[in-house]
């Protein structure tokens, strides 16, 4: 799997998010910018984003996953 597969597996399933990744082999780094994580807590936002690679996880395809997640606002404050 690689960073590109990842992003889309994403993207796919969080309708209207953006997902920018890295990493390679088995270890992946994604951020994830989606307005559907105003005013949920740390744990829920990881959740959704773990969900979208449940899988792959459990089959050992992904073995490392460090996950940020931001709302489009908190994207734009950070970017500035």
């Amino acid at each position: 799997m690689n960073a590109e597969e990842v992003k889309n597996i994403i993207e796919s399933q969080l309708q209207g998010s953006q997902v920018i990744t890295g990493g390679e082999g088995c270890s992946f780094e994604v951020t994830v910018i989606d307005e559907q994580f105003a005013g949920l807590m740390p744990v829920k936002k990881q959740q959704l984003v773990y969900q979208c690679l449940n899988e792959y996880i459990a089959d050992g395809t992904i073995h490392a996953l460090t996950i940020k997640t931001y709302t489009p606002e908190q994207w734009k404050k950070l970017q500035s």
